[in-house]
């Protein structure tokens, strides 16, 4: 008999795959750069959010909707190994490993959907 219970569980416990993503427009090359402690689910959630035309940047749900949905990618560009404290807070480095990204890869302007932070 499978217990449901210690499925959930077990599922919840689990650290999902973490890490810098990017959403890359092959029509232009621009990309939209950032990070997220659940990288399945923010593909999913990006995909679905592009689909309905609520994404954070107006610019890439108007490229989004004049190029097709054909002509973005998801793509992990780095992940954070899971610590053996599984109460471990994974913000902070990730943030971190998020500013690394965008300083190499400047998605601004011409290059990407992402704004400068002040």
């Amino acid at each position: 008999m499978i217990d449901k219970k210690e499925i959930v569980k077990q599922y919840k416990q689990t650290v999902q795959p973490m890490g810098i993503f990017q959403i890359w427009n092959l029509a232009n090359g621009k990309i939209y750069l950032a990070s997220s402690k659940n990288l399945r689910g923010m593909a999913n959630r990006f995909e679905f959010g592009l689909d309905i035309g609520s994404h954070i940047s107006k610019e890439l749900r108007e490229d989004y909707l004049k190029f097709g949905k054909e002509n973005f990618v998801f793509e992990v560009i780095d992940t954070l190994e899971p610590k053996e404290d599984p109460k471990y807070d994974y913000t902070d480095d990730l943030n971190v490993l998020e500013e690394m990204w965008l300083e190499k890869l400047q998605p601004y302007g011409d290059k990407g959907y992402n704004q400068k932070k002040d």
